[in-house]
């Protein structure tokens, strides 16, 4: 029997039964258009196969649709109604027998995934997109590739470049584990409730190689946060408290690592930030 996706009626009497409202401190916006998830699973390229791991399913849109294409799917929901009757909404649209795996618990908390998914495909809450991405990312180095759907403002950061207005902390971090594209708009009369803000479609392509070790990762982001909590500063002023104190010490660490002290964080690449934190002081 074929999977079959949720309407918006139904979508909507669930939400009815279950007693649930879509909440903003959860982030919660439910698509309830057949035609967007199984466009969102189409540019992630989900093949028959594949394990696919899902923030925040909600009451199953896009899980149905990632199911319809054949793959497997372990869901993190942090909605404990939603989470115990997603096996159930499953099953009624023909979904085989062990292909859902659903995990109730806070996505930001998950630290281990049965099946080692290689693909992230999800509508992430607004509120903890970032934060998310970030924690899988670094948590689950087997996920080589996904598509997420977020609020425009995030996925303009999460794929910008050095030089632009919307390059800051979200962009380098993200840099550090591949590469990111805009994926495409969402209209914003596919969501119930309607959100006031714009949503897109951001990819991802982890590298083939690990930049770099967990320690480095950890010192090249402290730099990062500490370029852009004073992105108009020149780094030798914005990096001074950690990189000896004053703005000569971090002047001469700069040019050590081939970085020009007068340049702000914005100018900078992810390798550039790696560079500087490979010539910090006992590394």
């Amino acid at each position: 029997m074929p999977v079959t996706l949720l309407g918006a009626a139904e979508i909507r009497a669930l939400a009815a039964e279950l007693d649930v409202t879509p909440t903003k401190k959860l982030g919660q916006n439910f698509v309830v258009d057949a035609n967007t998830v199984r466009r969102i699973v189409q540019v992630a390229g989900v093949e028959p196969g594949d394990r696919v791991v899902e923030v925040g399913p909600g009451l199953g849109s896009l899980t149905l649709a990632i199911l319809e294409a054949e793959a497997s799917v372990t869901a993190i929901e942090i909605d404990h109604r939603l989470a115990a009757r997603l096996p159930e909404t499953a099953a009624a649209h023909g979904v085989r027998a062990g292909a859902l795996t659903v995990v109730d618990a806070d996505a930001l908390r998950v630290t281990a995934l049965a099946g080692d998914p290689a693909v992230l495909v999800a509508n992430l809450p607004y509120n903890v997109s970032v934060p998310v991405l970030l924690h899988f990312l670094e948590t689950f180095p087997r996920l080589r590739r996904g598509v997420v759907m977020v609020q425009a403002e995030v996925g303009e950061r999460l794929a910008a470049r050095p030089g632009s207005k919307t390059y800051g902390a979200p962009s380098a971090k993200a840099a550090w584990y591949g590469t990111w594209r805009l994926a495409g708009t969402v209209s914003r009369q596919v969501f119930w409730p309607v959100p006031n803000v714009d949503s897109v479609l951001v990819g991802f392509q982890r590298d083939a190689v690990p930049r770099g070790t967990e320690d480095e990762r950890r010192r090249t982001f402290v730099l990062v946060d500490a370029a852009f909590q004073q992105r108009r500063k020149m780094l030798r002023q914005a990096l001074s408290g950690v990189l000896g104190g004053s703005s000569a010490d971090a002047s001469a660490l700069l040019e050590r690592a081939g970085v020009e002290p007068t340049a702000r964080g914005e100018e900078l690449t992810i390798g550039d930030f790696q560079r500087i934190a490979q010539s910090l002081p006992g590394t």
